[in-house]
């Protein structure tokens, strides 16, 4: 009567509907996922012919606004916090450090170990996700990530810590990972000031590529753009950029309105505040916005582009569209689509799995040709 599994249930190829949708909590104390996880493998098993979808919340109690304005986000409840990073002893053979490089930006440099110091390889500038209201470079989920990163590409990884909204507007996120992307580039002369001696020693600054996840991919385009209309220091030129289920709204693609991309967004950037009839007007977050320059101006040679199948966050459609805005821009550069068969942020909470490793693959062959 409680177990459709047990040995006496029916078999669930019985089910006497033709469809079926399994909505549960990413954090339930009640009925914990595995319960529904069991459930659905039992129905896929048992042969059923009907159409199965699962409907994962994965945002509950993310963060809390006060009706004060004060801004409380709930990292211990999501198993997120503070990892220090390893500059002596390397951690998965990879060491780190943090370096401060404005009064407001900071950054976490990885360097893996055994580098000769004759060898120069690639640069990855890294920005975290999180909605641009929470999650850091410097804890656990995107430190861990970022390292492995390093740790497999055989790159020299720069992590970005920027400011958060609603303490501070959108965009000044932007100013703090330019501030970021430019410190950086400052070190392909050798009379800069500000140096750190990994980036001197340790990167080829002829193979630059900057990516982030969700949010950290809107940040990526911020950037690319820029570098495009701007000069980075020294000249730099972006070789690729990569975009991993970037945070990005087309009025023609379908969200969940009450998912946590949409809220959040509309929280950050009222649409009436900022003269819009809807958030997704708004060329911050919609590259294809009628206000938003042509993306014929990316500042880079080449993309990448990776989207998740079961994102229920960010829907394939957005990155369909984002590359065919690209190519019907008429931008010369080269660009990759790759599809997963996963959900939001898989590469990073369930690293080991099948996918995870082929999105690796995807970079290594994306970067080193």
């Amino acid at each position: 009567m409680i177990n459709p599994l047990a040995e006496k249930a029916p078999c669930l190829s019985q089910l006497g509907c033709s469809r079926m949708l399994l909505c549960f909590a990413e954090n339930d104390d009640y009925i914990p996922k595995e319960i529904w996880i069991q459930f659905v493998e039992g129905v896929k098993k048992s042969g059923w012919k009907g159409d199965l979808k699962l409907k994962v919340k994965e945002v509950e109690n993310f963060y809390r606004l006060y009706k004060s304005g004060r801004f409380e986000r709930f990292y211990d409840v999501h198993g997120l916090f503070y990892v220090p990073p390893s500059p002596q002893h390397p951690s998965n053979g990879v060491f780190s450090k943090d370096v401060t490089i404005s009064p407001h930006v900071s950054v976490r440099l990885y360097l893996p170990e055994n580098i000769p110091n004759s060898q120069k390889i690639p640069v990855l500038v890294y920005f975290h996700g999180g909605g641009l209201v929470i999650d850091s470079a410097f804890f656990n989920l995107h430190h861990n990530y970022v390292n492995s990163l390093a740790s497999e590409l055989k790159m020299v990884a720069v992590s970005v810590d920027y400011r958060l909204a609603p303490e501070v507007d959108v965009p000044t996120i932007y100013e703090d990972c330019w501030t970021a992307l430019q410190w950086v580039a400052s070190h392909a002369n050798e009379n800069s000031y500000n140096k750190d001696s990994w980036l001197t020693n340790f990167c080829d600054f002829g193979t630059v590529f900057i990516a982030g996840d969700s949010a950290g991919g809107n940040l990526v385009y911020h950037m690319t753009m820029r570098a495009g209309k701007e000069n980075l220091n020294n000249d730099l030129k972006i070789t690729g950029s990569i975009f991993a289920y970037p945070y990005f709204f087309f009025p023609n693609v379908e969200i969940d309105e009450e998912g946590l991309a949409n809220k959040v967004w509309g929280y950050i950037c009222p649409p009436l505040e900022c003269g819009l009839l809807s958030p997704r007007d708004s060329p911050l977050i919609n590259p294809l916005s009628k206000k938003a320059p042509s993306l014929m101006g990316l500042g880079c040679s080449r993309i990448l582009v990776c989207m998740g199948k079961e994102d229920d966050l960010i829907p394939l459609g957005i990155g369909v569209r984002f590359v065919e805005g690209v190519k019907e821009s008429g931008w010369d550069g080269e660009v990759v689509y790759l599809e997963f068969d996963d959900g939001h942020a898989f590469q990073m909470y369930k690293p080991e799995c099948d996918e995870a490793k082929r999105m690796m693959k995807c970079y290594a062959d994306f970067i080193h040709r």
